[in-house]
């Protein structure tokens, strides 16, 4: 299992990766889209690439309501542990 400061690390990394950000300007309570300017095409990227992290086919519907990076990764934690609800 992984730990949430793992799924960060991974999460933070992604993003630099798919979207050129600066790992810097990454934070737990950062806005995926006022903060990091990203839009929903950048967040269907983003589910796209944790699918191969977890392990499973994951619905975008399962993060619609994330808002922040610290609700993508206790949403990927979910996942993990075979929950799919979020709530940040």
């Amino acid at each position: 299992m992984y730990t949430q400061e793992q799924i960060f690390e991974k999460i933070s990394d992604l993003m630099v990766e798919l979207f050129e950000l600066d790992k810097a300007d990454i934070k737990m309570e950062s806005h995926l889209y006022e903060d990091l300017e990203l839009d929903s095409i950048d967040a269907i990227d983003l589910i796209g690439e944790l699918q191969s992290f977890v392990g499973k086919r994951l619905q975008p519907e399962d993060f619609k309501a994330v808002r922040t990076v610290e609700g993508v990764v206790k949403a990927a934690e979910d996942v993990l542990r075979g929950q799919t609800e979020t709530s940040v």
